[in-house]
């Protein structure tokens, strides 16, 4: 159901139960005046008190329905809370009437009855068209998780039993027991009361913002089982009408990627969303460092941070005290000054994170950010770096392939491919591409970068050639 269908719902139920609470208080009052029932006016005082609490209900509702706005960030919803409340006080008040006016009638002034057919169909249509109205609001409210409708729910299950009390009054008269309808008054106070009662401590649940009992620990452990979520710091949750507001604070790596953050929260909204469909969450994060942090990624966030591009790590335990050395990437163009100011305040960060004790050393290598404009370089230069390549390949580096060479105005810029065994390791095959690539440059000293990408050798090939 949508919002708009279920407000609309709960308007027309609310609108219908108005008509049949002022039809039934004018039938009851009318048939207790003229049969002398205590039992039968207390339940015309009772459907009166429901009448105009229904028409609040039906007016709260509708309050309810708004949007939020500036004034209500949260919503209208609580309006059916202070709708309810309403009609708590108006629940207690009437048993309390009801209570002393049954046992003034057992003590003091006995009253004649008249059980007469009037006052027992009267009775009877009540039961049934208050079984009717409990029925559809019960759909209606369960379905709308609205407060205000709720609490017409007890009190309209209030009214069935209140009327089949009154009624068992009537028939205890009739059968010549005039003090049963005082008696049945009296059941009929004390069930108001806890009626009242009930639903009096559920709406200030709802004021005072008492989360739903057990919704707490569901969704906690709920995002607890997102991956990526290392803990949950803070969770708050509070009733507004038909949903349940919240936020909840989570602990991450810190060295997550910010998209990796977002999609985390994202997982944490939905897999609530999916249990609880009426949880709306504001999901917070804390970055936390984790105890199985490595030097390496906490450098490389350190470098995050400031913008820099940190590489070449180099970690070292001497007599008992670390060392660390990098390199960091900064623009060529840049002035020594400024870019030794840079290198020490990432420094600063790595003893921060570290210890004071650690030795940092810091490498500033110049980054080129220039775009810079190319094109194919003649057939005859392109074949003889290619012919140098294939040449000067040893073991472990094999097949060189898509060789491409650009003619720029700062040099040469080459690209190729090779082949190697997949089972070596990154850095033995990144020092065989080294040597290659430093044989080629010696042949060709306009060359200004090569770039040669490794990829897998396919095993058949690993056999042809051992």
């Amino acid at each position: 159901m949508t919002p708009t269908d279920a407000h609309q719902s709960k308007q027309r139920v609310a609108l219908a139960s108005i008509g049949a609470s002022a039809a039934l208080t004018l039938a009851k009052l009318v048939a207790g005046v003229l049969s002398g029932s205590l039992a039968l006016l207390s339940e015309a005082g009772h459907n009166l008190v429901d009448t105009g609490i229904t028409i609040v209900t039906f007016f709260a509702v509708r309050v309810a329905g708004k949007p939020a706005d500036a004034e209500h960030p949260y919503g209208h919803g609580k309006v059916e809370s202070v709708a309810a409340l309403i009609e708590t006080g108006f629940l207690f008040a009437l048993s309390t009437y009801i209570l002393a006016e049954a046992i003034q009638r057992l003590t003091v002034k006995p009253v004649e009855i008249h059980a007469n057919a009037l006052a027992v169909g009267v009775l009877v249509v009540s039961i049934l068209v208050d079984l009717s109205r409990w029925f559809t609001l019960s759909r209606v409210a369960k379905a709308t998780k609205s407060d205000a409708l709720a609490a017409d729910v007890l009190h309209f299950s209030s009214d069935i039993i209140g009327s089949a009390l009154a009624l068992a009054g009537l028939v205890a008269a009739s059968l010549g027991y005039p003090q049963g309808d005082a008696v049945a008054a009296l059941a009929v106070a004390m069930f108001i009361a806890v009626v009242g009662y009930r639903l009096g401590r559920r709406t200030f649940d709802t004021l005072i913002d008492t989360a739903p009992k057990g919704l707490t620990e569901d969704v906690r452990a709920i995002a607890e089982r997102i991956p990526g979520v290392n803990a949950v710091d803070q969770l708050r949750l509070r009733p507004a009408g038909a949903d349940v507001i919240g936020d909840i604070n989570i602990s991450v790596p810190r060295t997550l990627p910010l998209e990796k953050v977002a999609m985390i929260k994202e997982a944490v909204r939905t897999a609530v969303a999916a249990v609880h469909p009426e949880v709306a969450l504001t999901v917070t994060t804390q970055p936390i460092a984790l105890d199985d942090e490595s030097v390496r990624e906490c450098l490389l966030l350190i470098g995050a941070r400031r913008h820099r591009t940190i590489h070449n790590i180099i970690v070292q335990e001497v007599d008992g005290r670390m060392s660390v050395g990098f390199d960091i990437e900064i623009d060529g163009q840049m002035r020594l000054g400024q870019a030794h100011e840079i290198a020490s305040m990432i420094e600063a960060d790595a003893r921060t994170e570290l210890g004071p004790d650690i030795e940092v050393d810091s490498h500033i290598e110049p980054l080129e950010p220039r775009e810079l404009p190319g094109q194919d370089a003649p057939v005859a230069t392109r074949n003889a770096i290619a012919a140098a390549l294939s040449e000067f390949a040893s073991a472990p580096i094999v097949d060189v392939h898509s060789v491409r060479v650009r003619e720029t105005p700062a040099g040469l810029v080459v690209n190729y491919h090779c082949r190697a065994d997949p089972d070596l390791s990154v850095d033995k095959v990144h020092l065989a591409v080294d040597e290659l690539e430093r044989k080629v440059t010696a042949g060709f000293p306009a060359i200004l970068r090569i770039i040669g990408h490794a990829e897998p050798l396919r095993r058949a090939v690993i056999r042809r050639h051992g």
